[in-house]
């Protein structure tokens, strides 16, 4: 074989590996980016759901505060409303999930007063504006 081929050969040898490396470096970037994309999907859709049932459980408690309406703002959708955010947080942060943790935990002691009491009301609420704060905080964050 001549000098020439040879270096033909070797030349065509290099630029099929590196082909194979780049679509290998390609193809794993792709896997690596798509996984995070999904979990990124996930993170969002449970904040905007727990969103939803923060708003819900803030419209109960003022039904039931202001309005002295037990019927719409009973305590007992309220407990399935907090359950379901604790159940959501779970997909979310871990620092997400802690607050909720902590608004059933101050649900937990002021439910049975928020038909009557402000204070019950306001802490309750306090404790829905932190987890609010903390899912408005993960969504910024996320890539």
């Amino acid at each position: 074989m001549d000098a020439q081929l040879r270096k033909k050969l070797h030349l065509y040898q290099l630029s099929v590996v590196f082909s194979v490396l780049f679509a290998l470096i390609g193809f794993s970037y792709n896997v690596w980016r798509m996984e995070v994309s999904e979990e990124n999907n996930t993170i969002r859709t449970a904040c905007f759901e727990i969103l939803i049932n923060l708003s819900s459980l803030e419209q109960l408690i003022y039904t039931a505060y202001y309005d002295g309406d037990t019927k719409e703002g009973s305590p007992r959708k309220g407990w399935v409303k907090v359950g379901l955010i604790v159940d959501l947080s779970a997909l979310t942060g871990d620092a997400v999930k802690k607050k909720a943790i902590a608004l059933k935990e101050v649900w937990s002691t002021n439910w049975n007063t928020i038909a009557t009491s402000k204070d019950s009301v306001d802490n309750i609420v306090q404790a829905i504006d932190s987890v609010r704060t903390e899912i408005k905080h993960l969504l910024s964050s996320l890539e």
